[in-house]
Formats: C-alpha cells, sequence, structure tokens
C-alpha cells in the first residue's frame, strides 16, 4: 500500500465520520476534504474545481431548476387538488398521495414533490381527524423510491450515468432505469399500502396551535399612566423585557393594530400590548412596571385569529440559515421582523424560554406577522409552509406552458435527438424566456449545499482510481467473496451502498461505490451495467433513518416522529426492495 492510498483513504474515513456526525454542513466538509486531498497531491490543483464543471454536477442544477419553475408555475398544484376528496378513506388516501409522490419524483426532485405534497396531506388527513404521521413517512418513501425510475429521478442516478460514460463513453439513457427501478417502486409501495402503512408509529395530533399550546403564553396587557414606559420608545420596553426573557409580540397604539413593535415606535398610556411568556412571569413584569393584565383570551385573539396578521406553521430545511443556532444568537424577531410564537420537535411542542430553543432539521416553527412580511420570511428562511398555498391566476396561467416545455425536453432527450443536457438546458432558459421562472429567482431552487457537495466529491472519486485505491479495495473485497457466486457480490454491493446511504449523502455514496463495483465487475469479466444499477438502486434507498434522505428529516417535525421510528417500516421495506432488485437487476441486465 503506497503513502497516496493511506493518506487518501484516512481523509476518506475522516470525511466520512465528519459527515455522519453532522457537527458541520456536509457540503462544507466535502470541500475541507478536497482541499486537503489536493494539499497532499492526491488531486492536482488544475483540477482541484473540475468538478464543479462536470455534466452530472450541470445537470443536477438544471434538474433543480426545471423542478422549481413546475412548482412556481403551479402546474403540479392541479393534479394535487383531486387529493382532498377521498381523504376520508385512509387505505384510498395514503395510496393516491404516495402513487402521486412517486409519479412526480420521476421528473421532478423529490425534495420538491414532497414539500408540495406535504402540506395538502397535512390538510386533509387533519380535516378527516386523523393524523399527520399516518401518511407523512409514506409519502416521504414514494417520493424516493419514485426517484428510482428515471436518469433525473435523483442525483444518483445521474452520477452513475455520468460516471458509466466515463468508463465506457457511453451513458445510461432517460428511461434505462425504468425497468429496475420501475418494478423496485411499484413493489415497494405496494407493500407499503399492504402492510407498511400499518407499521407506522403513531403518536397525537402532530400540527396545528393545538400542538404548540400557545396559548397558554399569550397575554395582553394595558399600559397606565404610572408606567415606566409610558411616553417611552419601544427599545426600551423591549431590553426590559430580554433582560427577563420575554417578547412583546404586537400593540394597539391609538386603536391601530400594529403585528410588529419597532424600536423607535412611542408608547403611549392606553396602549395594549401583547407579550409572550409564563403567566407568572408576565404577571411579575407587569407589577414592576406599572403594567395592568387585561385579558388571555383577547391577547390569543389578537395575535391568533387577528384579521391584520397571519400566523403560519413551516418546516425548518437542510438548507435553512438558521440550523444549528439559538433564537437570541440570530435575535430571530428584530432580523426577520416576525414573532416566533412557539417552536416543536418531533411532535413534542418546546415549553422552556424560546431564546434559548437551538433550531435543527425538521424542527416546525410557529410564526406571526403581517402576511407580506410572513411570505417574505419563509423564504428568508428557506423553510416550508405546512398550508397549501393558493394558486393566482396569474400563477395558473403559465402552468400550461411550464408542462409542454418540460415535456418536450423529456422526449427529446429521450428520444435520442439531443443529450438529457441540452434538453434541459433548453428548458430552463425557455421558463425564463416565458416568465414562469423570472429572472432574479431564476438560481432560488437549486440547493447549493448539494452543488457544492458534488463539486468536491467527484474529484475525490477521481482520486480513488488515479492513485490506485479502487484497484486496492477492489482486491481486498475479492480476496474475501471472490469465490462467491455473482448474484453474492452484486447482493452484496446492493446491501453495503443502502447501508452506506441510510447515514451518509445519496450522492456522495454514488461517488464513492461506483468506481469499486465497476472495478469488481471488470475483474470477474462480468456485466458492470448490473453492478452499476446496483449502486445506483442502493444510494437512494435510505429508508432507516431521518439523516439517510432530506425527505425523511423534513416530515419529522409534522409527523411527530423519533429517530428510531423510521426503521420499524423502513427495514422491511430495504428487504423487499433487495428481493425485488436482485431478480431485476439479473433479467434486465445480465452478468
Amino acid at each position: 500500500m503506497s503513502t497516496d492510498q493511506v493518506v487518501l483513504l484516512l481523509i476518506l474515513f475522516v470525511l466520512l465520520v465528519l459527515l455522519v456526525w453532522g457537527r458541520w454542513r456536509y457540503d462544507i466538509v466535502a470541500l475541507g476534504a478536497l482541499f486537503t486531498a489536493s494539499i497532499f497531491g492526491l488531486v492536482p490543483q488544475t483540477e482541484l474545481f473540475a468538478g464543479f464543471g462536470n455534466p452530472a454536477t450541470i445537470t443536477v442544477v438544471m434538474v433543480l431548476i426545471v423542478s422549481f419553475g413546475l412548482t412556481k408555475s403551479g402546474a403540479v398544484e392541479f393534479i394535487a387538488d383531486a387529493i382532498e376528496p377521498i381523504s376520508s378513506t385512509p387505505y384510498l388516501h395514503i395510496a393516491v398521495l404516495t402513487f402521486l409522490a412517486a409519479f412526480l419524483s420521476m421528473f421532478m426532485n423529490n425534495v420538491g414533490a414532497l414539500a408540495l405534497l406535504m402540506p395538502i396531506a397535512i390538510k386533509s388527513t387533519t380535516m378527516a381527524g386523523r393524523s399527520p404521521a399516518t401518511v407523512l413517512m409514506p409519502l416521504s418513501f414514494g417520493s424516493i423510491l419514485g426517484g428510482l425510475v428515471t436518469l433525473i429521478g435523483t442525483p444518483p442516478n445521474i452520477l452513475i450515468a455520468n460516471y458509466r460514460q466515463q468508463m465506457t463513453g457511453e451513458a445510461f439513457t432517460m428511461f434505462d432505469f425504468a425497468p429496475v427501478g420501475g418494478g423496485i417502486a411499484i413493489c415497494g409501495i405496494f407493500f407499503m399500502l399492504l402492510i407498511g402503512w400499518k407499521l407506522v408509529r403513531v403518536r397525537k395530533q402532530t400540527t396545528g396551535l393545538d400542538l404548540f399550546d400557545v396559548e397558554k403564553y399569550l397575554f395582553e396587557l394595558k399600559v397606565t399612566e404610572e408606567s415606566v414606559f409610558a411616553n417611552k420608545k419601544a427599545g426600551e420596553l423591549r431590553d426590559a423585557l430580554a433582560e427577563q426573557k420575554l417578547s412583546v409580540l404586537s400593540m394597539v397604539h391609538r386603536r391601530e393594530k400594529l403585528p410588529m413593535v419597532y424600536r423607535r415606535q412611542m408608547i403611549l398610556p392606553n396602549d395594549l400590548l401583547m407579550l409572550q411568556g409564563s403567566h407568572d412571569d408576565i404577571a411579575q413584569f407587569a407589577s414592576a412596571n406599572g403594567l395592568l393584565m387585561v385579558s388571555a383570551e383577547n391577547a390569543q385573539k389578537e395575535v391568533l385569529h387577528s384579521e391584520d396578521s397571519k400566523v403560519a406553521e413551516v418546516v425548518v430545511t437542510p438548507n435553512s440559515p438558521i440550523v444549528g443556532r439559538t433564537v437570541s444568537q440570530i435575535r430571530f424577531n428584530r432580523k426577520y421582523s416576525v414573532n416566533l410564537l412557539a417552536a416543536s420537535r418531533s411532535g413534542t411542542p418546546h415549553k422552556e424560554r424560546l431564546r434559548d430553543f437551538k433550531f435543527e432539521i425538521g424542527d416546525v416553527l410557529l410564526l406571526h406577522g403581517a402576511e407580506d412580511e410572513i411570505e417574505e420570511v419563509i423564504i428568508k428562511l428557506n423553510c416550508y409552509p405546512l398550508a397549501s398555498r393558493v394558486l393566482g391566476l396569474g400563477r395558473s396561467k403559465k402552468a400550461v406552458p411550464a408542462m409542454v416545455t418540460f415535456i418536450i425536453a423529456i422526449v427529446a432527450a429521450a428520444s435520442g435527438l439531443v443529450t438529457i443536457q441540452l434538453a434541459l438546458g433548453f428548458a430552463t432558459v425557455a421558463m425564463v424566456l416565458l416568465n414562469i421562472v423570472p429572472v432574479r429567482e431564476f438560481y432560488e431552487g437549486v440547493d447549493w449545499a448539494v452543488v457544492v457537495l458534488l463539486g468536491a466529491m467527484i474529484p475525490l472519486g477521481a482520486a480513488l482510481e488515479t492513485t490506485g485505491t479502487t484497484t486496492l479495495l477492489v482486491n481486498g473485497i475479492l480476496a474475501v467473496a471472490g469465490d462467491m457466486s455473482p448474484v453474492f457480490l452484486i447482493a452484496m454491493i446492493l446491501i453495503i451502498t443502502m447501508s452506506v446511504s441510510d447515514v451518509l449523502n445519496n450522492a456522495a455514496t454514488a461517488i464513492l461505490m461506483a468506481p469499486i463495483a465497476f472495478n469488481i465487475a471488470l475483474s470477474l469479466n462480468l456485466n458492470p451495467d448490473a453492478f452499476l444499477m446496483a449502486v445506483a438502486v442502493g444510494a437512494s434507498c435510505a429508508f432507516l433513518t431521518p439523516i439517510g434522505h432530506q425527505n425523511n428529516a423534513l416530515i419529522m417535525g409534522p409527523g411527530g416522529y423519533k429517530f428510531g421510528d423510521y426503521w420499524r417500516m423502513g427495514l422491511p421495506l430495504e428487504i423487499v426492495i433487495v428481493i425485488v432488485a436482485l431478480p431485476l437487476l439479473l433479467i434486465v441486465w445480465p452478468l
């Protein structure tokens, strides 16, 4: 074993440990690994950023832009409108939602498909008197399974197709994944509908104002003539409240409702203040500062049910800028000009002081503020709303040209007239020219963390081969299992890839496993396509944990799931996938 191989293996080991640990975001960790490898001469400095110009990376970017355009236009929301009438029948409701999620994920980013359908699923199950937990996990798993069917359904498929092109000169085409991926998706969904959904751990109602119990922490206080804050600026009030870890949400000033209280706002006698905190803390603050506690019920009405403001539930996504930071560190209310009324994690409301609450992926937040500001802050926070959006007339008119543009691109790529990169490139430009996606919003749908991850990992994957590390690993595997049946080897590759993907980003898993699988096949004179397809399937099938796939993390809060709930349905689903995938791989891609 050479020095370069030892250093590269050590770098990859540290990379995997840090990615599983999750202390730092995966794109930052991947960049650190890339730069470290370049310092040791494992990745030439001239090729340091070659991954960002790789066709696979560019294809992922364009898929995300086109997916954003379809969502932005409202094209797929018309399909989703048909779901609500069948919500009263649990089995049919779960079946339609799951199949729809899988279908949408075949042609658009599966995170976007889930974000679109999750509010509809929550609303319809709540109206039917059931917990959203009954449908959110099948919905998430269905969206992941749907991505297996096409080239653009999930980043691992794009990466595997690109690797095949590098090795053989010919990439997998749009629907080469369909025979195996489609069979797995159908069998996986039927398993969830017949057995799997009954294995989901359902606790209590996990969305809505009842979840937060926020009414117990809202109080209305009247400013008296003797109050220390009378005829003072609101900044003094805010500072005094901050010392007691309390918050002012809104006020009624000269009979005018102010959804936000800014520091320069004057406070006059008889003004009404809506404060957030425990009853004892609020009562003590009121007594010490000459404020009169008026009515908790009126405060609740003013804040939660006012015509001048809006309350919105949102779920924190992996790319939100607030992840890993506390409310006080961000100065949330001041920075975003909305009030954070409450927060919930895994279906359990946070009952301690909100100032010390550290945001995590999947947390559900209850925001309050003016309607325009709420809509703006949801975009700034990169969070997904848990209520269905109203489709305006302007957006609905863009739905047809968006769908036509997308269909033309898919047909052109599938028929071989143009490459998938060129087809998607024309689609993205057309969506801008048709104003489906405004120029200023062109890149809003791109998950840049994933793009940076790909750009950093692709050169590291190439270093595996240039340093001979891939050959070293392959020889080690063959020394142990080389005498086994080829069927056993392909099953081993599939299971290992699935296991790694449960704790590691699926794109990173595909990049690391593809060269190993390909070279094992070549060493045994077997069809490498079967092994590459096994990697593609395994990299996308992460069902055991909430960290294996973004969709699993996003449903954790709204569904009220705990970390250990996923394997209850995920483990038997992965067993079903292995049982179905092996014969399909051997039939469609003979060894």
